[in-house]
Formats: structure tokens, sequence, C-alpha cells
């Protein structure tokens, strides 16, 4: 059995996604609301934690 890569986003990507500028995502980043690896001069956001910054933000809203 196979299990798919998890699908990773650009900066770029995210910031589409959300509405969000360059300088929001990246402080989403540093304070640790927003997951990330990185590589080398490469970041990336797993699918999975951008899912997860956004249900945790509707769950504060409630």
């Amino acid at each position: 059995m196979t299990t798919a890569a998890p699908e990773l986003l650009t900066v770029s990507d995210v910031m589409m996604r959300l509405k969000f500028s360059r300088s929001k995502v990246y402080d989403l980043i540093r304070e640790k609301r927003l997951v990330s690896i990185t590589e080398g001069r490469c970041r990336r956001i797993p699918e999975s934690a951008l899912q997860d910054y956004i249900r945790t933000r509707l769950g504060e809203g409630s």
C-alpha cells in the first residue's frame, strides 16, 4: 500500500489562499502559528498545517 506524499505549498500559495500579505504569512510562521519546513532557501508549508491553522482560527471565533 502506498501513501500519498503531503502536498507542500509555497509562501505565495498560502498568501493567495488566505489573501494575506507575504509579511503576514512569515509572521504566522515566526510565531509558530503556521508550521513550515525549510530546506536550504526553500520554505514549504504542508497543506495539513494550513488546514490546522484555519480550523484553529474558526474555533477561536465561536
